[in-house]
Formats: structure tokens, sequence, C-alpha cells
């Protein structure tokens, strides 16, 4: 049994994931091989809510060629790349079922990213020097690393590690190569189509999720009319996965999160933090949390606008260099979730949660059942009894059910919605 193991997202779910997922089959020769994507939950990599509630984006990817939906836990989904990577591969490994990994590329040798990835140079100390110089010369991670990196091999890699994409790429070959299975997993490494992941502009049927995203928000909002949403998605999202996202808004009481009104409480409350409640929180310092409150204390009218309904005018005037906008809203969005300092220690998953399957899906799950490593979670009343014998599965499960509350208030929807959600069957 041929399983793909995708890492994604899906914030909407546009045709560049679904192209991804035909091409995996297609290059890995077995039209019937298993789609196995793992998702992030209410909060994406970079600290903001998801468009969509997680069981939507799980009905899209069903309809559109998955077969089996995992939920990659909180604490991994709204983390920096290496530590997003980590708990999605380690994840998609201790499935026991997982042959190969397929994601989106765009440098012109691939292969180049395997051979980085072999180095272990996180271990040499020449690396760490000069990546503590990039960072203390103002440099983004991303670049200090790719700087560090080409220093050490003696080649300018500058190029083929400035996107997105490619950083993403190498984190899961690393967390491969950490969890010693780099070589007995086989590799479905995509070339991108259409725009760049972080592109704004819509340019073609291949639209990044970021174009998307800012589009349907600055354009439909407040209203969503769905002629409107229609015609800015249209033609950017397989017909199935926009179905499915309009007749979910129509029947539900469900509201498209207001992202800069997030931002903003999120900001006022974290200002409102003593240092003391700060100093135990993930991915808070004393440098990070001193510039947000004096940032926050030094709003004037007309810095903020209550129609930046996407968040676009907040990251604009927040964002510096020494504090990139990515680092900015996962430390606000890790302070209203509680996530604490303590908690980035646990570098693995502790339970394996379900979010949707169809009818391959259900006897994967059979299978899985036998090989996983893991507790297989389907409902969130599986984890109660776990909970009491293991702390990390307290820990994650809790953190994880706070992020949904809080994605449910802010869309409008009983916070508490989660504890009777159920997997997506198709």
């Amino acid at each position: 049994m041929r399983v793909i193991g995708i890492i994604a997202e899906f914030n909407p779910f546009h045709n560049g994931h679904k192209y991804l997922i035909e091409e995996a089959r297609r290059i890995c020769g077995n039209p019937r091989a298993i789609v196995m994507p793992i998702i992030s939950g209410p909060f994406t990599q970079r600290g903001l809510p998801a468009l969509l509630p997680y069981e939507v984006r799980t009905k899209q990817a069903l309809s559109c060629g998955a077969d089996l939906v995992l939920e990659l836990p909180f604490t991994f989904a709204c983390a920096p790349s290496s530590r997003f990577a980590m708990g999605a591969v380690s994840t998609l490994i201790a499935t026991g079922v997982i042959t190969d990994l397929a994601f989106g590329v765009d440098i012109e040798d691939p292969s180049v990213l395997i051979d980085i990835a072999r180095l272990d140079f996180e271990s040499d100390p020449e690396f760490t020097t000069k990546l503590r110089e990039g960072l203390d010369s103002g440099l983004s991670f991303a670049s200090a690393r790719s700087a560090a990196i080409s220093s050490l091999t003696g080649k300018d890699l500058s190029k083929e590690l400035s996107s997105p994409n490619a950083i993403l790429a190498l984190d899961y070959l690393i967390a491969l190569r950490k969890l010693g299975r780099l070589d007995d997993i086989n590799l479905i490494m995509v070339p991108r189509a259409g725009s760049d992941y972080s592109s704004k502009e819509i340019n073609g049927s291949f639209a990044s999720a970021t174009a998307l995203r800012v589009n349907l928000l600055d354009n439909c909002a407040p209203d969503y009319g769905s002629s409107k949403v229609l015609d800015t998605l249209a033609g950017y999202m397989p017909d199935s996965a926009l179905a499915i996202q309009l007749a979910y808004k129509t029947g539900n009481d469900f509201a498209y999160p207001d992202i800069g009104k997030y931002l903003r409480q999120s900001l006022i409350t974290f200002s409102g933090m003593s240092d003391e409640a700060l100093g135990s929180i993930a991915y808070v310092n004393d440098s990070i949390s001193g510039y947000l409150k004096n940032f926050a204390r030094d709003i004037r009218p007309g810095d903020m606008n209550s129609r930046d309904y996407s968040g676009s005018l907040f990251e604009s005037k927040i964002a510096t260099r020494r504090y990139a906008i990515t680092r900015i809203e996962r430390t606000l969005t890790s302070a209203i979730a509680g996530q604490q300092e303590h908690m980035l220690s646990i570098t693995g998953p502790s339970y394996i949660r379900v979010l949707g399957f169809n009818h391959e899906g259900r006897y994967c799950l059979k299978i899985m059942g036998k090989c996983s490593k893991l507790p297989i979670f389907h409902n969130a009343s599986d984890a109660l009894e776990l909970m009491s014998k293991d702390p990390d599965i307290r820990e994650i499960f809790e953190l994880d059910m706070r992020a949904k509350a809080i994605w449910r208030e802010y869309a409008g929807q009983d916070m508490a919605l989660d504890w009777k959600t159920v997997p997506v069957k198709c």
C-alpha cells in the first residue's frame, strides 16, 4: 500500500493544492495511492486564525483527491518552520503507514536541498556563530540561516534558500534526517505552479493562498455575499471546494474571522499582561514584550483602521526589520492561547487526531490501528481517558481546545463546538 503524506494548511484549498495531490499520485506511478494530508487546526503557522473551520477545509480536501486528513496540534502548527516541519513529519511517521512525502519546491535542482539536509549543519559551531552574526546584524532568521549555510559549504545558496517553499522543504528533509527516515521515505518534490507562496497578487489560475485570503477579506467584507465571494474566488479554487465553502457559509452560523480585529484585540490583551505572566509564555522575551507594549501605548487615532479585515494595515505598521511579522503574530497568538514556554520542549506529537476520511481512508485507518506508535483520536472525548496518564497529551490537548475555542468565538460560533465535532466522512 502506497501512502503519500502531504503537509499543508489549505487556507483556503486552491487549485495548487489539487495539483499537488494529482501530481504526487502521477509521479509515484500509483493512481490508487492513498493521499494523507496533515493540516493546521484553528491557527496557521504564522499565528493567524485560519480562514475556515478545519472541518470545512477537511471536506474540501476530501472532495479534491485526499483520502484521510489528520490534524497538526497547535503547538506545532503555530510555530517556526523547523518546529512546524518536525511536528508534521513526526506525526506522519508515527502513523506507521507513510511510504512517501510530497511537497512543493520552486528551485531548479531540488536535490540541492537533500544535500544540505544531510550536512547536520545545526551541530557545527561555525554555523552557530555565523547564524548569530547574521541575526545580530538585523537579518531575518531565514536570511541569516541561508548566509550561514552558504559560508559553511563555500557555495552561495541564497537563491536556493530564499523562498518560503524552499525553507519549508529543507525543514521537512531535516526532520526526516533527524528521525532517521531520510533514506527510506520516498520524496516526491513537485515543482510549484503559479504565483509565489506569499504573493498577494492574483495572476493566472494558480493564485497563492495568501492572495486569495487578502482579496476575499478586503474585497468581500463585512457582508461576504455569496455572489461577491464567488466572483472573487471562482477559477482559483476547484469548483467542489468553492461549493463546499459557499454552502457552509450559507447554511451555518459562521463568519469569516476579522483578522485585523483579532490582531488589534490580541495586542491590547498582550499589552495588559504583567511581565511575570508573559515571562512563561512561548516565544516571548523582554525585548519583543517591551516593543509590543510600547507600540500599543503609542497608537493614535487613524493608526489602525477598523476596516482592515485582512490585517494588512496592522502588519505594515507593526513589523520591523528586527521583528518579522510572523514572529509578532506567533507571539501574540501564543500569549492569547496560553502556550507556555516549557511546551516547546515537547518535540513530537503525543497523539494522532483524525479530521476526516473517505472509503480508502477508512481502510488506511484500519491499518494504522495496528501500526501506529501513538493513540489515535477521532473525537475530543477520546482524549479524556488518556489525559490523566500522559501529561504531554493533557498539555497539547488542552492547548488545542483553547485555541479552537478562541477561533470559534471570532467566527461567531459556539466556543465549545469542538466537543461535539466528529470526523468528516465522504
